[in-house]
C-alpha cells in the first residue's frame, strides 16, 4: 500500500513539473511572437512614414564624370540609424579635355572605318577601392518623398596606362600599319596618313601601372518608392593623385592631379 502511495505521489509530481515546464515554454514562445509582431509593426509604421530602416545594402551605379565615365559596386553596413559604413569598388576612365574624335574622309570604306582621337597617346583607366561613410541628412517623410544623404570616401587607385594605337598608311608600302606614339613614329603618328583608330583590344599587353589615391564626396538623393529597393541619384566631386605625370595626349602638359565632378545613377537593394 505504501509503495502504491509513493508511486502515485511521484507520478503526480512528475506531471505537475512537466505541466509547469510546458507552460513556461509556451509563455516564452508567446512572448517571442509578441516581440516579433511588435518589430514588424514598427517596421511597417516606419515604412509608411518614409523612414529608411535596414542593416546593409548592395548597390551598383553608372557615373558620368566631367573628364570621363565609370561604374561601381557599393556595400553599405548600418552603424547607427543615421550612419552607414561604405565599402566601394570603382572602374573608371580619365580623358583629356582636348580629346576630339575625327574620321578619315578619304577612306573609301568610311562606313566601317574607326574614328580616332588625334594626338591621343594613352588610354588611362583606374581600378579604385575606397572606404567611407554615409550620413542621412533627411528622411523621405512619406513613400513618395526623397531621402538625402551625405557621402564621403577615400581610398587607393591603381592607374592603368594602355598605349593608344592608330592605323596609318605604310610609308614603305601599299598596306597600312598600326603604330603607337613614340619619338621614332611621332611624325607619322601626328601626320595626315591616319586611317582610323587601332581598336580597343590593341595594347593591353603593354600596360603600365600608376598607383595613386583619391578622396570623394557627394550628395545622394534616394527617390525610390519602396524602402527595400534603392533608386537614387549621386551628385559630387573627387580628387585623384597618381605617382608621376600621366601622359594622355601628345603636345599637352601632363599632370598627376585630377579634379572631376560626377553625376551617377544608383540602383540596388536593402536588407
Amino acid at each position: 500500500m505504501r509503495s502504491l502511495i509513493a508511486l502515485f505521489f511521484l507520478l503526480t509530481c512528475s506531471f505537475t513539473l512537466k505541466a509547469q515546464i510546458s507552460f513556461g515554454q509556451n509563455a516564452q514562445k508567446e512572448e517571442r511572437k509578441a516581440e516579433k509582431r511588435k518589430k514588424i509593426n514598427a517596421l511597417i509604421r516606419q515604412a509608411e512614414e518614409g523612414t529608411l530602416v535596414y542593416t546593409k545594402h548592395n548597390l551598383f551605379g553608372f557615373q558620368a564624370r566631367s573628364n570621363g565615365y565609370g561604374l561601381f559596386y557599393e556595400l553599405g553596413k548600418a552603424k547607427t540609424p543615421l550612419k552607414n559604413n561604405l565599402y566601394r569598388f570603382d572602374l573608371t576612365e580619365i580623358k583629356n579635355e582636348k580629346e576630339n574624335k575625327f574620321q578619315n574622309l578619304s577612306n573609301p570604306f568610311l562606313f566601317i572605318s574607326n574614328p580616332y582621337v588625334y594626338g591621343k597617346v594613352n588610354n588611362f583607366y583606374q581600378a579604385s577601392f575606397s572606404v567611407g561613410q554615409q550620413r542621412l541628412l533627411g528622411q523621405k517623410g512619406n513613400k513618395n518623398g526623397v531621402a538625402v544623404s551625405l557621402l564621403y570616401q577615400g581610398g587607393l587607385s591603381l592607374g592603368l596606362l594602355k598605349p593608344y594605337y592608330v592605323e596609318v598608311e605604310d610609308p614603305n608600302g601599299p598596306n597600312t600599319i598600326f603604330i603607337k606614339y613614340s619619338s621614332k613614329d611621332s611624325i607619322l603618328f601626328l601626320g595626315p596618313a591616319i586611317m582610323g583608330a587601332g581598336g580597343f583590344w590593341r595594347g593591353w599587353n603593354e600596360l603600365k601601372i600608376k598607383p595613386g589615391g583619391f578622396v570623394k564626396t557627394s550628395l545622394r538623393f534616394d527617390y525610390g518608392r519602396f524602402n527595400e529597393v534603392v533608386s537614387a541619384l549621386d551628385v559630387g566631386c573627387s580628387a585623384e593623385y597618381f605617382a608621376g605625370n600621366i601622359p594622355i595626349m601628345a603636345l599637352q602638359k601632363n599632370k598627376s592631379l585630377f579634379f572631376q565632378a560626377h553625376i551617377a545613377l544608383v540602383f540596388g537593394r536593402r536588407k
